[in-house]
């Protein structure tokens, strides 16, 4: 086969796989989603989902950004494995381990409409609760902390919206803001590999997964480079409050009444 040929092989794989629309769209959305990434150290999906979803789809928006995020973080795992506290990430993730599977088969089975009225409820109750005040003083436990892994898990598999009950979890202990941050990118880090399985048995990396992760995957990369170089100019109440307004951006532009909006 000569090189001609193989380009031109290529160039029409991408043009039947790539939608018809959107494209830029997707691209200017994974580079916010990225900045948002970068910084607090979750909040990708919280943008990238519910805005990509109503272009091509929650089947085909999830795992995009799963191969994305999984790709272009891999530099963020080595500072945050030393910087995390590893035995509590560890115990959140073997919680998740259960809860990615359920929520990759929530994905494929419950009405998607259902689904994200169903989080974004959950995600307004976080918020409620962050901003009250409260703080979890104790020591985070075994069970509580798998359990979030659960619940976190859940939303992973279904939508890849697994950061608000970690990040609330995490938020209200007594760790501080980088600590909170390594925790959250080790974690996901861990989740990102149940995912990863759950989807492909359930076959949703089609052909159209791989053509947009190639065009999308720069503008994503280049927003959490970003991020990362604020986050390094940010002050703890600027971290929190940040999270704040991403767990508030996800439940209202969750919304499936802004679908139409969206389009």
């Amino acid at each position: 086969m000569t090189p001609d040929v193989l380009v031109a092989g290529l160039r029409a794989w991408f043009a039947a796989a790539l939608p018809d629309h959107g494209i830029y769209a997707l691209m200017t959305f994974a580079f916010v989603a990225g900045l948002a990434r970068g910084f607090s150290g979750f909040g990708a999906a919280l943008i990238f989902i519910p805005l990509g979803g109503a272009i091509v789809g929650p089947k085909l928006v999830s795992p995009i950004l799963l191969v994305i995020d999984g790709i272009a973080t891999l530099g963020m795992i080595p500072t945050a494995w030393r910087s995390a506290n590893r035995s509590e990430v560890f115990v959140m993730a073997a919680g998740a381990a259960l809860g990615v599977p359920a929520g990759a088969a929530t994905l494929a089975l419950l009405d998607p409409t259902l689904l994200r009225w169903s989080i974004t409820i959950i995600a307004i109750c976080l918020l409620a609760l962050l901003m009250s005040g409260w703080r979890y003083h104790g020591v985070p436990s075994t069970p509580l902390s798998s359990g979030v892994g659960l619940i976190a898990g859940l939303f992973s598999g279904a939508a890849q919206l697994g950061g608000p009950p970690v990040v609330a979890y995490w938020l209200g202990g007594k760790s501080d803001f980088t600590r909170v941050r390594a925790n959250v990118v080790l974690y996901f880090s861990i989740s990102s590999i149940f995912s990863a399985i759950s989807y492909y048995v359930g076959g949703l990396f089609v052909p159209a997964v791989l053509a947009l992760t190639v065009v999308i995957l720069p503008s994503y990369a280049v927003g959490l480079y970003g991020g990362s170089k604020l986050f390094g100019l940010a002050e703890e109440r600027t971290f929190r409050i940040a999270c704040y307004v991403l767990i508030a951006a996800a439940a209202i532009i969750g919304m499936p009444l802004l679908d139409s909006v969206l389009r």
